[in-house]
């Protein structure tokens, strides 16, 4: 059940305060000022006062403006149509395609401890020999690439994940300068890859806030792919 509240007690950087009841940690709430909509998160609860964190930030906001909470926390679409699309880092659409809302997942599911697992031992072939010689890449486990400043890393992710032998591609990019998403949006277009290539971007103009929802954006994504036998 959705609530709707017409007062906000105070504001403090992208953090906005309204007194509430019935409302959980994490629940997603938007925030309506001037026409404009704004998703939030609730990230503090004291009794009835309720703290949110405003993804956009919080500039513009008023006392007076209208908060209403969703009753669920962050969500993500997920579906085949979800492929050869680019979203930002609240799940909107980036490439001016129709907003998903089918099946949709919470982003932010319990950590996982198991008791046992099965040792990866699947590879993954990238086609690049110091990679599949040297540091293979197996199914589950992570690849870490370091570089310097001024090295062309750019050009050797986007070749990974052009040649991998894999199902599909989650792209999760944070703080990406504008030419650094176009280059990777361009280059997966170009090789006939992004049709099976989801793209989950922040660019360093977008909110800050919505950079740390990436991670669990692409994550939600991928386990649940993973989960349906995709790799």
């Amino acid at each position: 059940m959705q609530k709707i509240y017409s007062k906000i007690e105070s504001i403090v950087g992208n953090v906005i305060t309204v007194r509430a009841v019935g409302v959980s940690n994490s629940e997603l709430a938007i925030v309506t000022s001037g026409g404009e909509q704004s998703y939030a998160s609730v990230i503090k609860l004291d009794d009835d006062l309720v703290s949110l964190q405003v993804f956009s930030g919080a500039q513009g906001i008023s006392t007076g403006d209208q908060v209403r909470f969703l009753g669920v926390p962050m969500r993500v679409s997920y579906t085949e149509n979800l492929l050869g699309r680019v979203f930002d880092g609240t799940g909107k659409p980036r490439d001016n395609g129709p907003s998903l809302s089918e099946n949709m997942i919470d982003i932010g599911g319990p950590a996982v401890n198991p008791a046992k697992r099965i040792i990866p031992r699947n590879m993954i072939r990238t086609g690049i020999p110091m990679i599949d010689v040297f540091n293979t890449l197996v199914e589950s486990q992570k690849l870490p690439i370091f570089s310097v400043s001024g090295e062309p890393y750019n050009p050797l992710l986007a070749r990974i994940a052009m040649q991998a032998e894999v199902d599909l591609i989650v792209l999760g990019g944070m703080g990406l300068k504008y030419d650094d998403y176009l280059f990777f949006k361009d280059t997966l277009e170009s090789s006939g890859a992004m049709s099976r290539t989801i793209m989950f971007i922040h660019t360093a103009s977008d909110p800050t806030v919505e950079c740390m929802l990436v991670p669990d954006m692409a994550l939600a994504v991928a386990e649940r792919f993973a989960q349906d036998g995709k790799k």
